[in-house]
């Protein structure tokens, strides 16, 4: 008899593959020197999240008995992002500290252009710059993609959960 996949099977299964593309559609904007386009990024990230956890949750209750629980879609799609996020996180900050630091320095290069938009003195911007230098080592760079990552997937795992449930009426109170 065939087991029935686990919350965590299946949301290591797709936090992989989620990863790899992230980590392919990242190279592609390096590549195509739209890594600054934060827009970009973000609104590519929620549709590919969406989509794997759809395919994630399909899976499971294809894999199962055809039922899935809020709950469970929830935790796959966090198990989802959890994978995702630390593996591609690591990713980034390799790539960023080993083969291109330059999308680092074109970030910093933006926000003191708007820093000085805004009026900020050079002494103002100086310790602005100071502070944020702080947050590019590659530990902090990997803990605050995962958080980020993290913090995005909570959001998406609870729509597409809602979407995607269904509940065993034989187990519902």
């Amino acid at each position: 008899m065939e087991q029935k996949p686990t919350v965590f099977q299946t949301g290591l299964k797709y936090g992989l593959i989620l990863a790899l593309i992230t980590i392919a559609y990242s190279l592609i904007l390096n590549l195509a020197g739209l890594a600054a386009n934060r827009w970009l990024a973000f609104v590519l990230m929620v549709i590919f999240f969406s989509i794997v956890s759809f395919m994630g949750h399909k899976a499971f209750k294809e894999g199962g008995d055809g039922f899935m629980s809020y709950g469970q879609g929830l935790g796959i799609g966090m198990v989802i992002a959890l994978v995702s996020g630390l593996i591609s996180s690591i990713f980034s900050a390799i790539y960023i500290k080993f083969v291109d630091n330059s999308v680092m320095e074109q970030a910093m290069q933006e926000q003191i252009e708007k820093m000085e938009e805004q009026g900020l003195s050079d002494a103002q911007i100086d310790q602005a710059m100071e502070m944020a230098s702080m947050f590019q080592t590659p530990a902090m760079l990997v803990l605050l993609g995962l958080l980020y990552t993290l913090f995005v997937g909570f959001i998406i795992s609870l729509i597409v959960a809602a979407i995607t449930k269904n509940s065993n009426p034989e187990v519902e109170v």
